[in-house]
């Protein structure tokens, strides 16, 4: 339904979705001026951080076009109009989903595909069928994991109410940060994000294997195959969450 919406003005859905593209690509903009100045940032070059960067941007773009409304929830917990997805035939993650689905999105999950693909033919990578292997694999597991954190986040919000913000900081916040290497960061945040919320998992853990790069705690090489475990995980604590929060829910009263 939303789709159809979209296209109902086409010229509108072109003027937004390269809105987007544009936006996200001043981002990769930002690095490129950085790298105008220096040769190597963190240790890596241009090509490396684009690796890493399109990764980033292209999963988180299609967990945001797949499940980013969802981050409505709170809104939805406070006037009450929960109500009329809980009564429908279907079930309500896939309704908070879909609500409002923006097609526009797009513009980002294409601006971190043609950057990752400037990326891998750019940067100096020594191909094995290893590696070949684990880049469709870091695409799949990225998406399942920014997809667990939203549900996660939302899940949350049945709590908080109004938290869309907090869920934004480890969403949105989440995917900047990725796109940089880990070297630039404190050590104990980049534990925090390997062992507590396991967003390294999108592309620094698997990324650093590919790029030939060690990742800065030392991890044994074939933690760099685990992206698929973690994503499972991540996929199957978020669902418990959403249906804790589920149950817990009271409407508003009125």
């Amino acid at each position: 339904m939303w789709i159809r919406s979209t296209m109902a003005y086409r010229a509108s859905f072109a003027m937004t979705t390269f809105g987007s593209f544009a936006t996200t690509a001043l981002e990769f903009v930002a690095l490129l001026l950085m790298f105008s100045q220096v040769d190597a940032l963190g240790g890596y070059t241009l090509p490396e951080i684009a690796v890493l960067y399109g990764l980033a941007s292209t999963t988180f773009g299609a967990a945001d076009m797949a499940v980013g409304s969802i981050e409505r929830l709170g809104q939805r917990v406070r006037d009450g109009t929960l109500d009329t997805l809980l009564v429908r035939p279907a079930p309500a993650l896939a309704q908070m989903a879909a609500d409002r689905f923006a097609l526009r999105r797009l513009g980002r999950i294409l601006q971190g595909a043609l950057v990752l693909g400037y990326a891998l033919t750019g940067a100096d990578i020594d191909w094995t069928v290893l590696k070949v292997l684990l880049m469709p694999v870091m695409l799949v597991s990225g998406f399942a994991i920014f997809c667990a954190v939203f549900v996660a986040g939302a899940a949350f919000q049945f709590v908080a109410q109004d938290a869309a913000e907090v869920q934004n900081a480890f969403t949105y916040g989440g995917t900047t940060m990725l796109q940089y290497p880990p070297t630039l960061f404190a050590t104990e945040l980049v534990r925090g994000v390997t062992f507590v919320l396991p967003l390294a998992f999108v592309n620094w853990v698997p990324g650093t294997y590919v790029l030939g790069r060690p990742y800065p705690l030392g991890l044994p090489q074939w933690v760099a195959f685990t992206p698929p475990l973690v994503a499972v995980a991540c996929c199957a604590l978020a669902g418990l969450a959403w249906r804790a929060g589920l149950r817990s829910y009271r409407s508003t009263g009125s």
